[in-house]
């Protein structure tokens, strides 16, 4: 058993942006698998600034006599991690599981964590077996997880998946960071003393698109980096000194070479010059782009905007929790 305590009661986070067409199937599956708990259990959908009527669904299973359902609903789109968090903070749970509302990753998993969590685990991370996406996200996938392993030196094997469990302590350490920039499966196992990973099953996804293309996951890249380590800072202290030491070197070269070989070989070499004038160049721009990412995060910590704005939340809670007054 945890040194946390027993699991008593079981909180479903869901992120929900524009899944209109999924919802009904979700909200049946996801209660049928709550259902099979021996804890009880609450399910709280947060609407991130949905256009569709993802929001008018979820405030009507909430609204349902009986219902396990509360909906959160969030003023405008902050972000999957954004509306996460917006779940936790409203989350009564011992254990409180997170799950994308696309049903790639079954609810029906649900109970699997749980039994996991149960063993004493403080966070309980999942392994898509026979994953159902195309190549692209494969292969970006496994970029990042293998970026993350390198930076946190926490050896995961899939932190894209969201079908997670965490034990309430975690959960509220997390809620007490303040940063703006927040990974989720990360940020946990930087508290987490005992972490496991399960195998799931991946499903294709049958409603919607995805919400990640190129260019998401271009920013999601570029928010690991610069929100878990400031090794890029480092690494580009060095490649600088490098290129200077590289540069200064080939000055020296290009001038004893002008000397022995005489002007003609000097005007031979202008588009050697050019090429390694655009080499320094290119490096200064990834260098400028780098620092103004992490003075970007700098200005939006000093600001202090909450992550969210929450506009309404409906339904009733289930039970009380404990431990809001601890971490």
């Amino acid at each position: 058993m945890s040194e946390f305590g027993p699991i008593e009661t079981v909180s479903v986070v869901i992120p929900v942006f524009n899944e209109e067409d999924s919802l009904p199937a979700l909200l049946e599956r996801t209660q049928a698998a709550c259902a099979k708990l021996t804890q009880d259990y609450e399910i709280i959908l947060v609407d991130d600034g949905s256009s569709d009527a993802s929001a008018t669904l979820i405030t009507a299973a909430a609204e349902a006599a009986g219902s396990h359902v509360v909906a959160i609903l969030l003023n405008r789109n902050y972000g999957q991690h954004s509306a996460i968090m917006a779940g936790f903070k409203s989350a009564n749970g011992d254990l409180i599981v997170t799950l994308d509302a696309d049903l790639q990753n079954p609810p029906e998993e649900i109970p699997n964590l749980v039994k996991a969590a149960e063993q004493g685990y403080d966070v309980v991370g999942t392994i898509r077996m026979n994953r159902q996406d195309s190549l692209f996200r494969k292969t970006a996938s496994k970029l990042i997880n293998l970026v993350i392993r390198k930076t946190t030196g926490r050896v995961m094997s899939d932190y894209g998946c969201m079908l997670r469990a965490y034990r309430r302590p975690i959960v509220e350490a997390m809620l007490s960071c303040r940063e703006r920039s927040t990974f989720i499966p990360i940020l946990a196992n930087m508290f987490a003393r005992r972490v496991i990973e399960v195998p799931v099953q991946h499903n294709e996804r049958k409603f919607g698109t995805s919400k990640y293309g190129l260019m998401q996951l271009i920013n999601l890249m570029y928010d690991l980096i610069t929100c878990l380590t400031t090794t890029p800072l480092r690494i580009l202290s060095i490649f600088g000194s490098l290129l200077a030491a590289g540069g200064f070197v080939l000055a020296l070269l290009l001038i004893v070479l002008r000397f022995l070989l005489g002007a003609g070989w000097g005007a031979e070499g202008v588009f050697m010059l050019f090429s390694l004038l655009f080499i320094f160049i290119g490096a200064q721009f990834v260098g400028m782009g780098l620092l103004g990412e992490y003075i970007g995060r700098i200005y939006q910590d000093v600001r202090a905007r909450p992550r969210y704005f929450i506009h309404k939340i409906i339904g009733q809670q289930r039970f009380s929790n404990n431990h809001k007054d601890q971490a």
